[in-house]
């Protein structure tokens, strides 16, 4: 996913180098991801919109800033101005200055466009385009919506702006993500604690246009007010804690008078919600890499925490009882080993381990990215758990409509309260891991592993056979964190094992039973982090067929356990993985 960063300030004077260094700080925040071009565009009033673009880093952007720094008019104070700021990792086109966002309409920058993700119809849309005399100059598909928004302009002159883009998305297709939800930030002089929810509530789109509409407007005689917007809270927690979050088919304007209007593009399950100005949880200080070399590893030795809090206030280990309160559906706890006959897990990452766990219900696992394509069926008896870091992985939202519309009992597994799978689930699991920037989950996984197996418990908690072992699970939870520190102190060791293998073309990644997706996911880190090819491969497998990939030059990490009934996982370190195996049966 790119990132998007705008700031708008009305009635709030700020010097131009203010308004770009705000913009730049904001691409900064979100560069965690390893994007490869970046861009802004600022009003230039009677000159129009100037757009900077560059290939690679951030830092080069502001090179180039620095570079073009009398040109801009730095020090002219401006009370009403926007800008906007991307940074892109390259889908359609090559990384470049003219694939990098914003991208325009034409030679006088009429509009300027950010995006992200991914146009389906892109091409079925360039080419009437074409055809009407439009010319393009990037290989990118957020171009088209930059000259079809024109285009709509030159037919509807009398269209306002919100008219302009409400029509022009709604002429693209499959515009999908992966990644948080856009949100936008305020800061005025009226942040009063009684100001918590917007004026209306939104309705839907077949009510009249003044019924469709939230509107935040800015108290106070001066009205001054400023909006952040983002594609990550990580970009505005710096300027202000009041965010809305938008929903699907929502589109935000901010208008005369500093007023921000919320519309709703088509009537959907979420038109009942309002929109509320929520308070940001996270500080800036859980998005700095501190003394860390990057936030991976930052995150890497932030597990002995964050499994605490994973675990914190479910687990009671004298009375060996286990609450997960997100399990239920209204008010009433959801004992579902009373009635369920069948679970099935969707994922992004390779969490397959729990059907050992629930007894004789049956559990399948899928890749949310594959289930569709079969039209699996569905029943209302069934039990779907759905698992995201960031709640709004696409393709996982899009099985979790496919099951829910089928009535079944809908389980969210997520890290972010409030994101689309949240709402859209009966029921879930908060992992309460933290912030996660790095790009490779390290203790979300972790934490979501702890959240499945602390779920297996509730299951098991009536079945008399399953007592030793379950007694067995949940101490093996409490030495947890102190065992991953014991892992975590390994860490220069491990750095210099890999030292030995980072050169090499490829490597294997074996192991059996529970171990199996442990082996997948090491290997999706190794692939993530090293860009080298390694393939997780079930141990039993390697004589049909990966065998004859094994020369002298081939590194292999092979996971081993004394008893191939423990559940195990991996710990993550700075560059490489490790197994850790307990004596006791458990991580």
């Amino acid at each position: 996913m790119c990132g998007i960063f705008a700031y708008l300030n009305y009635l709030t004077p700020k010097r131009r180098a203010e308004i770009i260094d705000l913009l730049i700080r904001g691409l900064e925040r979100l560069e965690y991801r390893g994007y490869d071009s970046a861009g802004i565009g600022i009003d230039s009033l009677s000159e129009g919109v100037t757009l900077i673009k560059q290939e690679g880093k951030v830092k080069r952007l502001r090179d180039e800033i620095e570079r073009l720094k009398d040109s801009l008019d730095m020090d002219r104070e401006l009370d009403r101005h926007v800008g906007i700021a991307h940074t892109r990792w390259a889908t359609h086109g090559v990384p470049s200055d003219i694939n990098s966002h914003p991208q325009r309409s034409d030679d006088l920058n009429e509009f300027v466009v950010v995006h992200n993700g991914i146009i389906t119809n892109y091409k079925d849309i360039k080419q009437f385009l074409t055809l009407k005399g439009h010319k393009f100059e990037s290989d990118t598909d957020t171009e088209i919506i930059a000259k079809l928004i024109r285009h709509m302009y030159q037919l509807h002159p009398n269209y306002s702006f919100l008219e302009l883009v409400e029509g022009v998305i709604q002429q693209l297709v499959n515009s999908c993500h992966i990644g948080s939800r856009c949100l936008m930030g305020m800061r005025d002089r009226e942040d009063t604690p009684e100001r918590t929810h917007l004026s209306a509530d939104i309705k839907a789109v077949g009510l009249p246009r003044t019924n469709s509409t939230a509107e935040f407007a800015p108290l106070g005689d001066d009205k001054e007010v400023e909006y952040f917007f983002a594609s990550d809270a990580s970009a505005i927690v710096e300027h202000t804690d009041r965010v809305i979050y938008l929903l699907d088919d929502d589109v935000a304007s901010v208008g005369a008078e500093g007023i921000l209007s919320i519309h709703r593009l088509k009537r959907s399950t979420d038109d009942t919600h309002n929109r509320e100005i929520t308070t940001l949880k996270m500080e800036i200080q859980e998005i700095m890499k501190g003394s860390y070399s990057s936030f991976m590893q930052k995150e890497i030795f932030e597990q002995p925490e964050s499994v605490v809090n994973t675990m914190r206030g479910r687990i009671n280990f004298d009375n060996e009882v286990v609450v997960l309160g997100g399990i239920k559906v209204g008010s009433v706890y959801f004992f579902l080993p009373s009635i369920v006959n069948f679970i099935r897990i969707f994922y992004y990452k390779n969490l397959r381990f729990i059907s050992r766990s629930t007894g004789n219900t049956f559990t399948a696992y899928d890749l949310a990215s594959d289930f569709l394509d079969r039209n699996t069926p569905i029943f209302r008896d069934d039990v779907c758990f759905f698992i995201s870091q960031s709640g709004e992985t696409a393709d996982t939202l899009m099985a979790l409509r496919y099951c829910k519309a089928r009535n079944a009992l809908i389980v969210g597994v997520t890290n972010t309260v409030g994101s689309s799978i949240c709402r859209e689930s009966h029921c879930g699991v908060h992992i309460n891991a933290g912030p996660e920037i790095g790009v490779a989950s390290t203790k979300a996984y972790t934490s979501q592993m702890i959240s499945l197996v602390m779920f297996a418990l509730m299951m098991a908690e009536d079945r008399i056979s399953s007592q030793p072992r379950r007694s067995e699970i949940i101490q093996g939870l409490k030495k947890l964190p102190e065992q991953i520190k014991e892992v975590l102190a390994l860490d220069d060791q491990i750095k210099a094992i890999s030292e030995l293998v980072y050169d090499k073309m490829s490597m294997l990644v074996l192991g059996r039973g529970y171990n199996y997706a442990t082996c997948m996911e090491g290997a999706l880190k190794i692939k993530e982090i090293t860009y080298m090819h390694s393939e997780g491969i079930l141990a039993g497998e390697l004589k049909h067929g990966p065998l004859a990939l094994v020369d002298k030059g081939m590194p292999i990490i092979m996971i081993c356990m004394r008893d191939n009934t423990f559940v195990v996982s991996i710990v993550f370190t700075t560059t490489i993985i490790i197994i850790y195996v307990m004596r006791d049966g458990i991580l």
